[in-house]
Formats: C-alpha cells, structure tokens, sequence
C-alpha cells in the first residue's frame, strides 16, 4: 500500500542528487534510509531490534515478504525481529486482529503466508470478522477458541499499541522497515530515483538492512557493558 508515496517524498526531499554516491552496500541516510528525529524504545538487549510494519492485503508486502522471510532466518538470533500490523483506516483493523491472535495462539509460522496466500492468489477478502473466521475453521482452528482471542481485550490493548507505533514511526506506506529504532529502510525508499524491478528493490533493501544491522551491533558492541543491558 502506498508503495508509490516514499518515492514521491523522497524527490520533494531533493534526495535523487544524492544517490549517485549510495549503494546498498554503502547506505546513505536520506536516501537509502532514513532517520528518525526521534529514537523509539526498543526491548532487544544486545540484539538489533527489526520491526516490519505491514498489511495482509497489501500486494508489495506480499510480495517482499518470502525475501523479508528467509533474510530473517539468516540473520539467526543477531537480531530481534517483530511484525506490527498497521491501519490507515478502520477498515483494515480485523486484519490486525487476525495478526495479533495468529500470535497469541502461536499460529503465525504456520498461518501467516497462508493469510498472504489467501487473499493474494486466491482472491479472498479477509477484511472483515465473518470471512476471517470462516478461513480460520477451514485451517482446522476452533472456531470458539479463536474468537475468545481474536474478541479479547489483550489484542484489541495491541491493536491500540499498533496504531500507538504507527504514529511513532511516521509510517506512511508499507512495508515498512525499522532497525533498532533509529532507521527505517523499504523498497519505496531505496527505489526512489526508479527504474529499478520490484525484485532488484527486494534486493537491494535487504543489503541496506544488513548494513543498518552490522552498523548498529557493532554500536552496541563497543557501548559500555552497563549500556548494553538497557
């Protein structure tokens, strides 16, 4: 969603001058990345906090998502990696109560691409509370023990924190990639000068991501070690 709106900011920003001297190898802060003005509390200890906010129904999430997915088991327990599910209008809050109960049944590793299978192959509208319930009785979940989670106040208190993180962030279009707090990187930012293929952006991302990780555990590995516990 919104895949477009980076590049349109990243050229009112007068960034495109700049990219002839980045690659994803060598970010550059405001164009390959950007930095937040204000640091976000992060829970990760020693680890690099990565958090991808995200929209079952968006097609660029989809998309990014098996690349996203087999980066993250590279990078093994070096990182502390979350998913926080956005809303840009209220429509789109069942999908997050359907993220936050996948995670609270501990069903997200096997029903999260099924979700992003669902409606993106197979054409299915899991927009609202019926149809999302009806898919989750066809994966074998009970249909009363998935309702008590998905109704309960524990998701709607981090569909609440959700929206608490959206507003923090800034974000504006997904997917969207934070690192550790300070960095954000996505496929709309790296590609904002164009002409490059949805794959070649995937790509190249993921080599900005890995660059802001190595960056920021190299910072924590030299910090004090009373700093290191925070």
């Amino acid at each position: 969603m919104r895949f477009l709106q980076y590049a349109i900011a990243a050229l009112s920003f007068g960034l495109v001058a700049a990219a002839a001297s980045a690659t994803p190898a060598n970010p550059q802060n405001g164009v390959d990345y950007r930095t937040l003005e204000q640091s976000q509390p992060t829970e990760s200890g020693n680890k690099v906090e990565v958090t991808e906010f995200f929209w079952y129904s968006c097609p660029h999430c989809f998309a990014f998502e098996p690349s996203l997915e087999a980066w993250v088991k590279k990078q093994g327990d070096k990182i502390d990696f979350k998913r926080v599910p956005v809303q840009f209008r209220q429509s789109m809050v069942p999908e997050q109560k359907l993220y936050y109960t996948l995670e609270a049944m501990g069903k997200v590793d096997a029903l999260h691409k099924k979700v992003f299978d669902a409606i993106h192959l197979q054409h299915q509208r899991l927009d609202n509370d019926a149809a999302i319930t009806d898919f989750i009785v066809k994966q074998g979940i009970d249909k009363q023990k998935f309702l008590d989670v998905y109704n309960s106040f524990s998701v709607a208190s981090k569909v609440r924190r959700a929206a608490q993180l959206q507003e923090a962030y800034r974000v504006d279009g997904v997917p969207l990639i934070a690192i550790d707090g300070r960095y954000e990187t996505s496929p709309s930012i790296v590609g904002a000068g164009g002409g490059q293929s949805e794959s070649a952006l995937h790509t190249a991302t993921l080599q900005v991501m890995d660059a802001l990780v190595a960056k920021v555990a190299q910072e924590k590995a030299s910090a004090p070690s009373k700093a290191k516990g925070k």
